[in-house]
């Protein structure tokens, strides 16, 4: 009997045979050992896939949770072990149980074995291997009851590998011909919504996805479908079918994920209209939200999405508030820190808190990716916004010295009596703090002793005012008193500064006043402390002071208008500084380009009687200028205007590249002058300063580049000489010749000192058809001023210093017969020489 079951074990085993006890022991065997542990697997693994997706609900969410990597895998490696096994039990499944006899499979769970192995590529991102196990089930398996399921799996890897049009195909078909029921029609319909996102028809996407929804049996995809609707019919804007879907997504509450059920009530909160809909039961749902002991998790994004509702209703310092919960209370989501840093910051610039607004952008600019479109947007602002902080603080800062200078006698002790009370106060106040901590300090060390006595330990006081070791010390931050003091004396000269880079630099601070006199009683006696002539007699009198500080507040006025304008298209508060600067009465060079300025601006505000009367103006007053034939002539654009000041700027720069140096010098001194106050200046003086370094030298070029640097500091021009000043200048100023036998390349000089163009030119013409017939050395010769009297003709490309003397004792000796004096010299030698202008010290080292 025994011998029989062993027999009939055996015989079932075989591969083989077509029997009815065959073919059921391997599909048992298929189903309930390998499948089974194999699904298993791919379960784990698609729930490690879920957990690793982090949904980005400030983007459209994709339809499936699964991020895709451009990680290259090498074959038989694989991202995730459960992935990996599930694909081993599927192919072992084959391998193991597979019944092919005759060409056809007996076994009916191999199509499923295939299934698996395809789902474990696809969730194990190799997609192609992934389409070959689904294509083999729809060319294999044609019969077998998971065909649709297949071919849907074959349409989502597709999908993956970007043939969405082949996808969005395939699966119009199969839904058109095959009557899908319950979870293959969510998927089915899902994936197509997919990849009609993909090819954005996403209102083809709307359709399918509540198909999807309608039919998928897991509450997960249903929410996850539903939200996307109500994001894509906030796209087309249809707020009230976005917010249906929305509830669709709340009612399931508990039987999702919190995170769903949450920013569905966000989105909708998004929605909310402050005209039509009732405030007052909104404000009550957003607290509702807040108080929930459930949504701590989410208290950043609700904190945020109460801060928006009280921006948008008016309430300012209420948004401010909340804004700053929503940072405090974040829970690492850097988009959402980003939203909340830059609207800070929007709401400090748009409140002239250029300093701070500076500060929240930098802060945003952490929190974003780098080098993305957003990103490069808020560095621009940011970097525009140095210019508005340092032009605002110039005109701040004279401001307030103008007016002290135009008060009278009497109004001066007024305002330097009442900062004087200030300074009283603040030093009574700092006094009591001192007191209040000296007193907590020996409270502190009374305390200390008695405990110390008390459990016979020794003084217990000594050892925490000191360092471990016990070893007495008098490092100042040990001892409460000093370090008391110490807050008492700093507050006291230098006032509460931020802590910040430069932070004695009066500019760190807003306070106009305080702006004047910190630094000055920073050296005050007491006395002269608290008395208010003291400050008086700083006030400047000497009339071309007074004029100085006038002409560079009206400047940062015009500065201010144009950054305005064109930098950040406020045109309201370009306006505003250019009417102040007129006001002013600014000196002649920028009253017409104010003029002009402010006709364009008021021509953006539709202030159409303002901008006429100004362009009347201007037509009338300076009827030969180029702003007025700019408005005769509307249609000659001004960056094509021959008399624009970027159409002579290239005009000298071609003359500079035609190394007429001594013209572009002369021509850039006249424009700087004529276009004083527009942003072109400092590319004529940076022209100016090379024109200049060409001809003159080394000393010269240095001077020119620390001009712009100093004068033009937040200009691109100001900022490149300033970074020329640290890292260029000092390799330049190297004028220490080389030795010959280092270099690689030389040259032959033939020098022309006060010589007319012509015979410079027939010179040349003569050295280049000599160098052309010169096979064996790659040259070339060119034309190079040395200075205004001294013109060299080079050439180049020979490969020794002895190879270049050799070159023109040939040329002596050759038909052209060209007996001119030379000099040899080394590449890097002859640089030395045009920088420092130091041929004589050269030919006097050889």
């Amino acid at each position: 009997m025994v011998l029989f079951f062993a027999a009939l074990i055996v015989s079932s085993c075989s591969r083989k045979k077509d029997t009815f006890i065959n073919r059921n022991f391997h599909a048992m065997g298929t189903k309930y050992n390998v499948l089974y542990n194999g699904n298993m697997a791919l379960e784990n693994g698609r729930e490690a896939v879920d957990d690793a997706f982090t949904d980005n609900y400030w983007e459209l969410l994709p339809v499936e949770r699964m991020e895709t990597t451009d990680d290259f895998m090498l074959p038989g490696q694989s991202k995730n072990s459960d992935f990996e096994r599930a694909e081993e039990k599927a192919i072992k499944a084959v391998q193991t149980h597979g019944m092919n006899i005759k060409g056809r499979e007996r076994n009916p769970q191999i199509d499923e074995a295939y299934l698996l192995l395809g789902k474990a590529r696809y969730f194990d991102q190799r997609f192609i291997p992934a389409v070959e196990a689904f294509n083999y089930i729809l060319y294999k398996y044609a019969a077998s009851d998971k065909i649709n399921e297949a071919k849907i799996w074959r349409e989502k890897t597709n999908m993956r590998l970007e043939n969405n049009e082949l996808a969005i195909k395939n699966l119009k078909r199969l839904l058109r011909l095959e009557n899908l029921e319950d979870q293959d029609l969510a998927d089915a319909t899902a994936t197509l919504a997919q990849a009609y996102i993909n090819i954005e028809a996403k209102d083809s996407a709307l359709a399918q996805l509540a198909i999807a929804a309608a039919h998928t049996k897991k509450n997960k995809e249903k929410a996850r479908y539903n939200y996307i609707r109500g994001q894509l019919y906030n796209e087309f804007g249809y707020k009230d079918s976005a917010n249906m879907a929305f509830d669709k997504v709340i009612d399931l509450h508990r039987k999702v994920p919190r995170a769903y059920y949450i920013n569905a009530h966000l989105a909708k909160a998004a929605n909310f209209d402050l005209e039509t809909g009732d405030v007052l039961a909104f404000q009550d749902y957003l607290t509702e939200l807040e108080e929930n002991r459930e949504n701590r998790p989410f208290l950043d994004k609700i904190y945020y999405r109460i801060a928006e509702f009280h921006k948008q209703a008016d309430r300012d310092s209420l948004a401010v508030v909340y804004y700053n919960k929503s940072l405090r209370a974040s829970s690492g989501d850097k988009h959402l820190r980003a939203l909340d840093y830059v609207t800070l910051g929007d709401m400090s610039f748009d409140k002239s808190e250029y300093k701070t607004a500076g500060a929240y952008y930098d802060s945003t600019l952490t929190n974003m990716v780098v080098d993305s479109k957003p990103y490069r947007t808020i560095k621009r602002k940011r970097e525009n916004l140095d210019d508005v902080i340092y032009y605002e603080s110039v005109a701040q800062v004279n401001d307030s010295i103008l007016n002290l200078v135009n008060l009278s006698d009497a109004d001066r002790v007024a305002v330097f009596e009442t900062y004087i009370e200030k300074l009283k106060a603040e030093a009574e106040l700092l006094k009591e703090q001192e007191e209040l901590a000296q007193r907590k300090a020996n409270a502190g060390i009374i305390a200390a002793d008695n405990v110390a006595s008390n459990r016979g330990v020794g003084n217990f006081a000594t050892s925490a005012a000191n360092p471990p070791g016990g070893a007495k010390s008098t490092f100042y931050f040990y001892n409460p008193n000093t370090v008391a003091y110490g807050k008492n004396e700093f507050l006291k000269i230098w006032g509460d500064r931020s802590l910040q880079d430069n932070w004695r630099l009066s500019s760190t601070r807003s306070n106009e006043l305080t702006v004047q006199t910190n630094d000055l009683i920073v050296d005050a006696s007491d006395e002269e402390r608290y008395d208010p002539e003291f400050y008086i007699s700083k006030i400047p009198s000497d009339q071309k002071v007074i004029d100085s500080i006038i002409k560079d507040r009206n400047y940062a006025y015009y500065q201010l208008g144009v950054i305005y304008k064109e930098k950040f298209q406020e045109y309201g508060l370009a306006k505003d500084k250019l009417k102040t600067l007129m006001a002013n009465e600014p000196e002649d060079r920028l009253v017409l380009p104010t003029k002009y300025n402010l006709y364009k601006l008021y021509g953006r505000l539709d202030e159409t009687n303002a901008a006429e009367q100004m362009k009347r103006d201007i037509i009338t007053n300076y009827p030969d200028s180029r702003y007025a034939a700019i408005l005769l002539n509307p249609k000659s654009e001004m960056s094509k205007d021959e008399n624009s000041p970027e159409s002579i700027y290239e005009r000298t720069y071609a003359s500079y590249e035609a190394q007429n140096f001594q013209e572009v010098i002369d021509q850039s001194d006249k424009y700087v002058l004529e276009f004083e106050g527009e942003p072109i200046v400092p590319k004529f003086e940076i022209l100016k300063a090379s024109a200049m370094g060409r001809l003159h030298g080394f000393e010269a070029y240095k001077e020119g580049v620390n001009y712009i640097a100093l004068n033009y500091p937040n200009s691109e021009e100001g900022k490149r000489a300033q970074d020329i000043m640290k890292k260029v200048i000092p390799a330049l100023a190297d004028k220490e010749f080389k030795a010959d036998s280092i270099g690689s390349k030389f040259n032959v000089l033939y020098q022309f000192d006060n010589a007319n163009a012509e015979d410079v030119d027939a010179f040349i013409k003569t050295l280049k058809d000599e160098v052309s017939q010169i096979r064996y050395f790659d040259l070339s010769v060119s034309k190079d001023i040395y200075n205004n009297n001294t013109t060299f003709v080079v050439v180049h490309g020979l490969k020794s210093i002895n190879g270049a003397r050799g070159f023109a004792d040939l040329l002596r000796e050759r038909k052209a017969n060209i007996t001119r004096p030379y000099i040899a010299i080394s590449s890097p030698n002859y640089e030395i020489v045009q920088r420092h202008k130091n041929l004589k010290d050269y030919l006097e080292n050889q």
